[in-house]
């Protein structure tokens, strides 16, 4: 999948990423159910999370559930399946946050931009 960039040029999709994206066991499930949620080793961003396994189809609502390290609270999003992909992990469902609360979105963003400086520290000897 690819998008034009501002000077026309073609770029793929992923590199419209302004955020990492940090491996993070999910537990997910279809949206508006009494599923119980499935656990699922996956990844977040700021702008969404993946996870790998049985995916969804393109345009599944979604809940999910996932726990920062360090924290003890548990953090519920809802999501849209926007893409789902085959590679060598196998499935993957892409999705996007629905709805996110600024408090939650803030919880995510601090937590990426710690990790962001400690791999700066680490990365040039200090």
């Amino acid at each position: 999948m690819s998008e034009q960039s501002k000077d026309g040029s073609q770029r793929p999709a992923e590199d419209r990423r302004e955020s990492p994206r940090v491996p993070m066991r999910i537990r997910v499930r279809r949206e508006n159910t009494s599923l119980p949620f499935d656990s699922r080793e996956g990844n977040i961003s700021l702008g969404g999370f993946a996870w790998f396994g049985a995916a969804m189809s393109v345009g599944t609502k979604v809940e999910a559930r996932f726990t920062l390290p360090g924290s003890s609270e548990e953090i519920q999003v809802r999501g849209e399946v926007l893409h789902v992909g085959h590679g060598s992990r196998g499935t993957s469902a892409h999705v996007r946050y629905l709805d996110l609360p600024a408090e939650t979105e803030l919880l995510i963003a601090r937590y990426l931009d710690d990790l962001e400086l400690a791999e700066s520290k680490g990365g040039n000897g200090a």
